[in-house]
């Protein structure tokens, strides 16, 4: 991840959740639909309110009048790249792991070189945490845990474990109420160059096995610009052209490209691309999809995403969407 210096919510309480409970128990309303995807390990918690950005439908938006332009920049016959898939890849999982914790997990210091933008924690780690690329990587070393009890979730980057993992080093942190709206301080980064949160952005297994996937999805791009649109709230980059993206810019698959002939697991993608779209989370390669490594995956399907180009995109004005 590339990052650089800094330059509103409706909210399910755990208390809604007692009430909502009780009253599904005696049968007197019905129960409330998973959003943004699902978490089997973590049944009780959802992936941000049905309101939140990630998980707002993006069909009937209008496209920008520089869509070509800014999709230019990112390459118009550049094709996807699922950056996600089973096995290994240069002897780590292919894709950004996530793991869920109990309640009783403990937690430990984190440090971080951008500590004035990052929440202090502590961070509940087990000491096998999955790291992304591995224990070896070189690479942008995400750690994401997910809290199933408070469903809190903790996101770290460049995340390197000391002491046996007893304490740990990131570059950045932050901590995310999966109940709720709330987003990080204007400015401030996350795990991710926009301050957005990872987890949900990821193609997840368990979604393409019930058949969709309900939530917009990450991605990333070589050039930004010096700018953030709602709900990111950091940019890492210096160029002002307008025709390159900002942080939090949202891609749409055009209604016109056809996804019939696209194996299971590519056309679920597709659609949901169709559907929720793409959003730019942070600078690397042109086009890269994130999700979960999973031994599920089957990487010939995934490979046919390579098939669409950047000029079956455009680029959507998400300024009508409710900001909660």
């Amino acid at each position: 991840m590339d990052q650089a210096p800094a330059a509103e919510g409706a909210r399910i309480t755990r208390k809604t959740w007692g009430i909502l409970l009780g009253a599904l128990l005696v049968g007197l309303i019905p129960a409330p639909s998973a959003t943004g995807g699902l978490i089997p390990s973590a049944p009780r918690c959802s992936v941000f309110p049905e309101d939140n950005h990630w998980n707002l439908k993006v069909t009937g938006l209008p496209v920008l009048g520089n869509s070509r332009k800014i999709v230019r920049s990112a390459g118009l016959g550049t094709g996807l790249h699922p950056d996600f898939g089973s096995g290994k890849y240069d002897g780590g999982p292919i894709g950004i792991p996530f793991v869920t914790v109990p309640g009783s997990q403990k937690k430990v210091p984190v440090s971080f070189n951008y500590k004035g933008e990052s929440d202090k924690g502590p961070y509940p780690i087990p000491k096998d945490v999955p790291i992304e690329g591995g224990r070896r990587s070189g690479g942008d070393r995400h750690v994401i845990v997910v809290d199933r009890q408070s469903c809190k979730l903790y996101e770290l980057f460049n995340a390197r474990p000391r002491d046996g993992g007893a304490r740990w080093k990131a570059g950045s942190g932050a901590i995310w109420d999966l109940d709720s709206n709330d987003l990080r301080p204007r400015g401030w980064t996350s795990a991710d160059a926009a301050g957005l949160p990872i987890l949900p952005g990821l193609v997840r297994y368990a979604d393409v096995k019930r058949g969709r996937i309900d939530h917009a999805l990450r991605f990333t791009v070589e050039d930004t610009r010096r700018a953030f649109i709602y709900p990111a709230r950091h940019f890492a980059s210096d160029k002002r052209n307008h025709d390159l993206p900002a942080m939090g810019q949202r891609f749409r698959l055009k209604k016109s490209f056809d996804i019939s002939g696209f194996p299971r697991q590519a056309r679920i993608v597709l659609k949901a691309l169709k559907q929720y779209g793409m959003i730019v989370a942070d600078n690397g390669s042109d086009w890269y999809i994130s999700g979960e490594p999973n031994k599920h995956w089957d990487n010939d399907a995934l490979h046919t995403l390579s098939q669409v180009e950047g000029r079956n995109f455009e680029v959507v004005d998400t300024s009508e969407l409710p900001r909660p």
